[in-house]
């Protein structure tokens, strides 16, 4: 089974310095049909205005994965961690017991970013943030896992057993992804027009599959890619 949730039927939110499209019920966004797809339970397209942001407030029992699409996000919490996060990086905060962090766009202009939340696989774990970069060269035609919690190399760790891939696709070629049975994907493209075994979905489109063995990713132009692969 693949469905594509095509971008304007996303729940929408507007703050005035955030522009928000939700692909699963959040906050005032509630959709009894998309609580979340599998362990993901929140995906978020954020565009986030010039020296504005996301002020003190606290989480817990959640893997948060941030995807800066462009632009950078610059996070500081409550266990003494600080960083920015610049575009085609990948920051994680694994929340446990709990952490107080916020997050603001200090650039002088937009960012824009995807925040993914994945259920962790046991609760009260110990917090931690971390950030790191991935070239797009490094994942030019093949999904490269950036957070894992299946032990992938080089991937920034997360408590839940799920693993977020990121991949940069030419116009023309393609890339394939082979789950292993009974996994759930969720993909959406960070930009370009792109083909799912031969499903056609747009940039910031959301991607469910289930009992999917294997996908094949066209890109009818050039595409960015992310991809998590969760339990159900």
């Amino acid at each position: 089974m693949i469905e594509v949730r095509p971008f304007a039927f996303l729940g929408a939110a507007s703050h005035g310095w955030l522009e928000a499209s939700h692909h699963f019920s959040f906050a005032s966004y509630h959709d009894p049909a998309r609580m979340g797809w599998g362990a993901i339970r929140v995906w978020n397209d954020d565009v986030i205005a010039p020296r504005s942001g996301f002020p003190p407030h606290p989480h817990r029992d959640m893997e948060i994965i941030t995807y800066v699409r462009e632009g950078a996000i610059t996070h500081e919490d409550s266990l003494g961690n600080r960083g920015r996060t610049a575009a085609g990086d990948v920051q994680v905060m694994s929340a446990g017991t709990g952490v107080l962090h916020s997050e603001f766009n200090l650039e002088d202009r937009e960012t824009r970013i995807f925040q993914i939340w994945i259920l962790p696989e046991t609760l009260g774990a110990r917090p931690a943030w971390g950030s790191r970069s991935f070239p797009a060269n490094d994942r030019a035609g093949r999904f490269v896992p950036l957070a894992s919690g299946l032990g992938d190399a080089g991937a920034l760790p997360i408590q839940a057993p799920a693993r977020v891939l990121g991949a940069t696709l030419k116009a023309g070629t393609e890339a394939r992804y082979v789950f292993a049975p009974g996994r759930l994907g969720y993909l959406v493209p960070a930009k370009g027009r792109v083909r799912i075994n031969g499903h056609e979905a747009n940039a910031r489109d959301g991607v469910a599959m289930r009992d999917a063995a294997e996908i094949r990713i066209e890109a009818m132009e050039e595409a960015e890619l992310i991809l998590v692969d969760s339990q159900p």
